[in-house]
């Protein structure tokens, strides 16, 4: 790989975790607000408010950056950059196209789990630096929810490799085939719930409980600093999505997949964001105990249900 192909390779993922995440967020705003009825700002750009992601933005960048005077600086400072880059590191390993993506590794979809699961832990870094009680908290439990929800998604990720019999979600998306939807969904609803839950999204937003603990891990947090939280959290539905579809929906299979096989692996991805989003309006915030239970007894058993499945698929030749 030439200097300028890396050059560009590593532009072009710049800018899709730059503006990905920001369309979700969007598209989350107008999603919830039609489904609770409550339009919100509607003239800002002037279609349908597109503008007012923009002005958030910049009401972020002039807040001011406050650090507590108890609390671990460099910890504190250092937490929001390692919630939010490994998700770029993430990205750039999701092929899009027939052969395309921007790191192209042999074991990508052991790099994909060992990044987002990085990516938990600067909420709890956030919590333990800050000081505050209902930060520590908040990162206590994004500790336990990670710890929970973790063994589910290695499951049903360890499922569709055996399944491909590749470790490279290059590889893995070229083995696709629409005999998987069926096949491999139980395993795809334990992912699609433990991730959810891994990104602290409601119904599984303890962590962040506002009306329990104020903000949780991000309660001393203002400005640009905040804001990259919440960036990270969109770059994780971004991540997560797009996993989803390039494992369990096929990516970029599709017709004229040879020229839109990238429009295929955004759409299908979109879809399951606008799904997540579905699933927080829909659901009532879990209790502590719930969420255990959720993960222990159905989560971790129909996982292995379906890696037994496979296996059993795999010797037979299905």
């Amino acid at each position: 790989m030439s200097l300028l192909e890396a050059t560009l390779r590593a532009a072009s993922v710049l800018a899709a975790f730059l503006v990905l995440p920001l369309l979700v967020g969007q598209a989350e705003h107008k999603v919830m607000a039609h489904m609770q009825g409550r339009l919100g700002p509607m003239y800002a750009g002037g279609f349908h408010g597109w503008a007012q992601l923009v002005a958030d933005g910049v009401k972020f960048v002039q807040k001011e950056d406050i650090t507590p005077r108890a609390a671990d600086r460099w910890v504190f400072r250092l937490a929001p950059a390692v919630a939010l880059i490994p998700y770029l590191l993430a990205m750039a390993t999701i092929p899009i196209h027939p052969g395309v993506a921007a790191v192209d590794v042999p074991g990508s979809l052991v790099l994909v789990l060992a990044a987002t699961s990085v990516g938990a832990l600067g909420t709890l870094m956030a919590g333990w630096a800050s000081a505050n009680k209902y930060a520590l908290l908040g990162g206590l439990r994004a500790a336990a929810q990670l710890v929970s929800y973790e063994l589910p998604i290695v499951l049903a990720l360890a499922s569709i490799a055996m399944a491909g019999g590749s470790l490279s979600l290059m590889a893995l998306t070229q083995a696709w085939s629409p005999w998987w939807l069926l096949w491999q969904l139980p395993g795809g609803l334990v992912f699609l719930v433990a991730a959810c839950a891994e990104l602290q999204r409601p119904p599984f937003d303890m962590p962040v409980a506002d009306a329990e603990l104020v903000m949780g891990a991000w309660t001393e947090y203002t400005g640009l600093r905040f804001a990259f939280f919440l960036l990270a959290e969109y770059a994780g539905i971004v991540v997560m999505s797009l996993l989803f579809a390039v494992l369990w929906l096929g990516g970029w299979h599709g017709p004229f997949e040879d020229t839109l096989g990238w429009l295929w692996t955004l759409l299908k991805g979109f879809g399951v964001s606008v799904l997540v989003i579905w699933v927080r309006v829909a659901w009532p915030r879990l209790r502590e105990d719930q969420l255990q239970r959720l993960a222990w007894l159905w989560l971790v058993p129909i996982a292995l249900a379906q890696l037994l499945l496979t296996g059993a698929g795999v010797v037979m030749g299905w």
